[in-house]
């Protein structure tokens, strides 16, 4: 793995939580490809072990640990063994999410609203704070939320839950943003419409009929591919993105435009 003066990222360290599949899996291998040491956190040993293999097949280093970032004693875990590992924690992109309680409000599952709100807001939160104590004490960082085009930014029938608890992530990034700011910590939010991953996929469609469906339901008729959403993060928490603080990046195709 190349890691020439061109690698923004040449012996920084990364955690990436859910970073077993899909969009986390894209991001941390993109922080592996320009020089970085990437940690992935998860709920499932076998993907993370996958997410690793790749890195290291192609001549990175990266770490795996199972950790659920709604329980605090793991998620403190987490940053601790990374940092153990690589002997610090430069960037932290916090991207593991849920989706859950599909349908209209009044039908959403008690069950399933808390899940989402625990995973996917209380989750971030937890990581940030964790993330943050350890960059406040150590020189800075950046961090990278992962939220969505819906909640602050769109909303369309039948995902009021998720688009709330997505919300929710980008008003407590633009939040944190300013009060870890003066700590050196640096903190931003992308937010992905529809892309290149199985979330997007309507219950039994397949990737061609997808693509047909975003011909119409998007201006650029497309959705967004992986390394596309994942070139955003990388902006984000690098030193070119170094004025760059509390925005919420929105990469969706044009849907929310």
């Amino acid at each position: 793995m190349s890691t020439t003066s061109t690698a923004r990222f040449t012996d920084r360290t990364v955690l990436v939580t859910g970073g077993g599949s899909g969009l986390g899996r894209a991001i941390a291998l993109a922080f592996a490809a320009e020089g970085a040491k990437v940690a992935v956190a998860g709920r499932t040993a076998h993907s993370l072990d996958e997410t690793v293999g790749l890195i290291e097949a192609a001549g990175g280093r990266g770490l795996a640990v199972v950790a659920d970032t709604t329980r605090p004693a793991e998620v403190e875990a987490l940053v601790r063994r990374t940092v153990e590992a690589f002997g610090g924690l430069d960037v932290a992109v916090n991207n593991a999410g849920i989706l859950r309680g599909v349908g209209p409000v009044a039908e959403v599952a008690h069950a399933d609203w808390q899940e989402l709100l625990e995973t996917n807001v209380t989750g971030v939160w937890l990581a940030m704070k964790h993330e943050i104590a350890h960059m406040k004490a150590h020189g800075g960082g950046a961090i990278v939320n992962i939220a969505s085009n819906l909640g602050a930014h769109r909303r369309i029938p039948n995902v009021v839950a998720y688009a709330t608890s997505k919300a929710a992530v980008s008003a407590l990034t633009r939040g944190a943003a300013l009060d870890h700011i003066g700590d050196g910590v640096r903190i931003n939010a992308v937010s992905p419409g529809a892309s290149a991953t199985s979330m997007s996929l309507r219950p039994g469609e397949s990737e061609a009929q997808r693509a047909d469906r975003m011909k119409a339901e998007t201006p650029l008729g497309r959705v967004a591919q992986v390394a596309e959403v994942a070139a955003a993060v990388l902006y984000l928490a690098s030193d070119a993105a170094g004025a760059v603080v509390g925005t919420d990046l929105v990469i969706d195709s044009g849907s929310a435009a």
